[in-house]
């Protein structure tokens, strides 16, 4: 007898295919992703975006500073205030923020006028926040400075790096808070390295009074910053690695005590 011609695998399963029943509930409809047709579905690019070379910089300071051993004195810069106490301090330093260029013309435009009239004009001294490095110094040198704020984030860091122990010698309450550019915005500045308060209102002397001896506590009197070296992690491979040696150590102490 003449034997029956073979099918391909591949005919059979168009068959199977083609004698299914279509359900009209479930329609098909398959998507065409080429041009002019159907969006593009969103990928993760980000590791095939060429980045500015500023952002590059950053990351790469940042996995340097966890990886080398950062010195004491550098490693202190990174313990800043926490959000419950930051938040209390800029909402005291906001009330003595400076006066701005329209307050300052309308400031003068009024005294101007007053002294048309023949009128005393209102010469009580402002208590503003200080800003600029050199005036911060001089007024810690000089104790008027009540309280300082450094920000972390200082680069190069050598310009700030000596004022926390100029603060301690003069025994002056200071801390270190996120970031330059928020102390920059209670000055009116884009960013500032550190501001200093010299005087308080009798209404917030209680509030500052407890602040400043949190941050006493905090900081002038935590020798514990001076001693913490930071740095030192290792990489996620390097770990993998650490974790892969210790266990098969562990697994030959096992072998040793079972025979």
């Amino acid at each position: 007898m003449p034997k029956a011609p073979k099918t391909s695998k591949a005919k059979k399963i168009q068959k199977k295919v083609a004698d299914r029943k279509k359900n009209p509930l479930f329609v098909k409809d398959a998507k065409n992703f080429r041009i002019g047709n159907d969006v593009q579905p969103k990928r993760d690019l980000s590791r095939y975006v060429r980045w500015p070379r500023y952002i590059l910089l950053h990351r790469q300071k940042k996995i340097l500073l966890q990886r080398i051993k950062v010195p004491a004195a550098i490693h202190q810069f990174s313990k800043t205030l926490d959000k419950n106490q930051s938040s209390k301090v800029y909402a005291l330093l906001k009330k003595y923020a400076p006066e701005t260029k329209t307050e300052k013309k309308q400031r003068l435009v009024k005294a101007a006028e007053s002294k048309a009239q023949n009128q005393k004009a209102d010469s009580k001294k402002v208590t503003v926040l200080k800003f600029g490095l050199n005036h911060v110094t001089t007024l810690v040198e000089t104790k008027k400075a009540k309280l300082v704020l450094i920000a972390y984030d200082v680069d190069p860091i050598e310009l700030v790096v000596w004022l926390p122990q100029l603060c301690r010698r003069q025994e002056v309450p200071f801390a270190f808070v996120k970031n330059k550019a928020r102390l920059g915005a209670l000055v009116h500045q884009k960013t500032a390295t550190c501001v200093a308060l010299t005087d308080v209102r009798k209404e917030d002397q209680a509030e500052f009074d407890n602040l400043a001896r949190d941050l006493r506590q905090h900081y002038n009197e935590n020798h514990e910053l001076l001693r913490t070296i930071g740095g030192g992690q290792v990489g996620i491979k390097s770990r993998h690695q650490q974790e892969a040696i210790k266990k098969a150590f562990e697994l030959e102490e096992l072998k040793k005590t079972s025979q």
